[in-house]
Parts: structure tokens; sequence; C-alpha cells
């Protein structure tokens, strides 16, 4: 989560810059739509910490809204309101953060309408939480899962099962060493297990996975794509890959060669770009999207053969992938570091499509800025033509409150569905950038408010 990139008008002297920069490309009007969002109602969850960049949750979940993140005392803390009612109950559980900008924290409900927490883990041992009684946050307990490879965890995610049973996918181990499993639930029992009992993915001890996904396609498929990372150096990561499962037991490469689990290196059908390491790919810059024949785009970065930074887009046909570049930039960004990093110099976000035959990219750079591209939905190739962009969020959610240098607004979207139709809810709260999991020395910024937003749609 992040301040949404300001993209500049096409006209303006700034585009026409970044045009010379872009062949064939097209910077949009940030906020300029047939349908905006505005802001019709606000609810103040409480005060959060402000100084470091943390994820934090929104779960709604019928009548329900969950909330989780941390608070002024660095505490874990769970907030519930029902829809209609303004008022937040607080849960403080034991679990305190430090400075580690991974240790964000995720949520889900069970088929029993229990309430399911995990966070504050980078290889740390399993934290995770459960509600004894159904829609009770007071209830909020700590429990194990499987009691093995629980340890050193990071990274947890909770899914739907295509049965619509939950499922929980984390690592073990580390960067450089580590294992991704899957473990379903049983809520009559209220028991987990393996899914599958390999692992997902193994670095056999050499390196480590950073999968997106599992996502759900269009086609009714789940999808991932990822790289392998050899240390905890960000400039380690390579080997950009792909698969995809129906049942997420049985995996395979986008030419329906079957994977054996667990997925390792050396599996090279699922390779997508075989980037070595130090070329210019890092963990959780892919972006994954499908083309109207549900083919498989995949948007990164990465070093072109003159050794500058841009952006490809790769998409599966003919047999193979086909692997296109987007931009022509003519400048060198090297990034390399331990520990959350900060801005490494380029970005990639928010691959969709718009209109009846195109695609939008959204990107930021350390020299030329951001901005969104436009791309033919078929070609895939930069068009030149003007579009109105719909903005994210609406521009006054977008403007820090807090006066101090760095402040950023962090926005989180809601990962369940609200009984309120007609509405969509954001969590947003402001903080400091990521600071490579170090402490900041004082002065430190005050604590932010955490609001949960209530957005409607207007026509104009």
């Amino acid at each position: 989560m992040s301040e949404v990139p300001t993209g500049c008008c096409l006209r303006n002297a700034a585009s026409l810059l970044i045009l010379g920069l872009f062949p064939s490309v097209v910077v949009f009007c940030s906020g300029t739509s047939a349908a905006t969002y505005r802001v019709a109602e606000t609810y103040e969850v409480g005060e959060s910490l402000s100084w470091f960049q943390v994820n934090y949750c929104l779960l709604s979940h019928g009548q329900q809204q969950y909330v989780a993140y941390y608070n002024e005392k660095s505490e874990m803390v769970v907030a519930q309101r029902h829809v209609r009612d303004s008022h937040w109950v607080h849960q403080v559980l034991p679990s305190r953060i430090g400075w580690d900008s991974h240790n964000y924290i995720t949520m889900a409900v069970d088929a029993t309408d229990r309430l399911h927490v995990a966070g504050n883990m980078h290889v740390d041992p399993l934290t995770y939480f459960r509600t004894r009684e159904p829609g009770d946050i007071a209830t909020l307990e700590p429990q194990s899962m499987v009691g093995r490879d629980e340890q050193q965890c990071t990274y947890p995610v909770f899914f739907s099962h295509p049965e619509g049973r939950l499922l929980f996918l984390y690592r073990s181990g580390r960067s450089g060493n580590g294992r991704r499993f899957l473990n379903v639930y049983e809520p009559d029992s209220q028991d987990w297990s393996r899914l599958v009992e390999p692992p997902l993915f193994d670095g056999e001890g050499q390196r480590n996975a950073y999968p997106l996904g599992p996502s759900k396609g269009p086609d009714g498929t789940y999808h991932m794509v990822w790289v392998w990372r050899d240390t905890s150096d960000c400039a380690t990561n390579h080997h950009l890959s792909y698969c995809r499962s129906r049942n997420l037991i049985d995996w395979e490469t986008a030419a329906g060669e079957s994977l054996v689990l667990p997925i390792t290196y050396e599996q090279h059908q699922a390779w997508v770009d075989p980037i070595p390491p130090g070329g210019g790919i890092i963990n959780g810059c892919a972006r994954l999207a499908f083309d109207s024949q549900q083919r498989p785009l995949v948007a990164y970065h990465k070093l072109d053969a003159k050794n500058h930074m841009q952006v490809f887009i790769a998409r599966f046909e003919e047999g193979g992938w086909q692997i296109r570049p987007v931009t022509g930039w003519q400048q060198h960004i090297a990034f390399g570091g331990r520990g959350s990093m900060p801005f490494i110099g380029i970005s990639i976000s928010d691959l969709r499509q718009v209109g009846e035959d195109r695609f939008i990219l959204g990107y930021r750079h350390r020299d030329y800025g951001s901005g969104q591209i436009l791309l033919d939905r078929e070609t895939l190739r930069p068009v030149d033509e003007e579009l109105a962009a719909p903005a994210s969020h609406p521009r006054e959610l977008m403007k820090p409150l807090l006066q101090f240098e760095g402040i950023g607004v962090r926005i989180a979207g809601d990962l369940g569905t609200s009984a309120d139709s007609g509405a969509k809810y954001v969590l947003r709260w402001e903080s400091l950038g990521k600071n490579q999991d170090k402490p900041r020395t004082s002065p430190l910024p005050p604590p932010s408010k955490l609001v949960v937003v209530k957005l409607v749609t207007d026509s104009l």
C-alpha cells in the first residue's frame, strides 16, 4: 500500500517531455472519468503507529466490519463494528511489533463466521488467533495450525479453496532457504491440516520463492507468478516464473505441462523470463492480468541489453512466452540491500483493462516521475491516444494531514464484501515509509488517525 501516483495531463509540458522518452505513450489525467468515487462517511477506528510503514487489514463480512492494526503502543489490535453503527469495539492482542515492515496483519472469516487473524511475523513463530465464538472478537485466542514448520514464519495469506474452504499460505524459513506451505481449515473440527503434504515451493536450502497469488483468473483457474531469490539481498532475485491450477493441488505450466510438488528452481519449464541475479527484477514487482482470450499477461521490470531499466510484458502465445518491451528509458537503475526496501528507483502498478481494447499500466521512475501507459489489448504495444482514467481514490484522501517530513498516505482495500450495497470501503492512515526494518531516531511523528472510509460512486 502506498500513495497513488499522480499523473499529468497529456498535453502539458511535463507530458511532452515524458512522451519524448516513451514513443507512443500516453499519460493520463488523474481523476478524469465518467464516474468517480466520493467520500460518503468516515469512521475513526483509533490511533495507529506512524513512524514506519506496515500494512493493516480491513475485512467486511455481512453486517460486520473488522480492522486489524498496530496502535500507538505498537500493540496488535482488532476492532469491530456493525455497518450501521459508528462505534468500534477493540480487542488488544498479546503481540507487539518492533520496526519490521514485513510484519503486516491479515484476516479471514470461515464458514462458521469465526474470525482468523495472522500477522507480526518475519522469520518468527506462527502468530495466529481465532475467535472461540463466531463474530465476537473478545474471544480471540492464540492458536497453532499443523504444528510443524511453524517456528520461522513469514508472509501469511488467507484465501478460499474452490470448494469454499479456508486456506492459509505462508513461508517457513528465510530468504535463501525457504519453503511455502499450504494449509486447509476444517470448520467443524476447527483443525488445520496440509492441503498437500509437500511444500508448494522449496528452495532446497539455496533460495526462496516469492509468489504473487494464487489469484483466481477469469477462467476459474488459480494463477501464480513468482521469482526466485538466493539471499536476503534483493539484488539476487531472478527467473520470473508462472504456474496455474484448478484445484490448488495439481499445478501446471502455461503450456499444460505438469509440475511436481514441491516446485523447485530446476523445473525450468515454469520459467517466463530467465532473468539472472542482478538483472533488475525484484520480488513483488510483477503484475498479472488477462487478455480477451484469457491468456495470462505478466508485467515486470528488468535491465535491457544496454543495462537500462525497462518495463516488459510477457504473454503466453503460440506455445511460449513472448516478451515485449513497453518503455524506452535511457537510465540505469541499480538496487540492492536487505530488509524492507524503500523506493528502489522503479515500480509498476495497476495493470488492468480499460474500455473495450486497452490495458493501463502504472509506473513510478526515479528520473521520469509517475504516470500511466496505455497499451493495445491485442498487440500490447503502447498507443498514442487520450483516454480518461478514473482516479483510484478521491483526491482529498491522498493529502496527508500530519505535518511531518516524509509522511505518506496509506490505503488498504477491503478483503471482504459488505452488505452495504452500492458502496465500497477503504482503510486510511498515514506513516513514514519503509526503513529496511531499522529503528528511526527522534524526532518521530505523532500517531496517525486510522479511519474506515465509505466511498460511493456518482455519475457525472
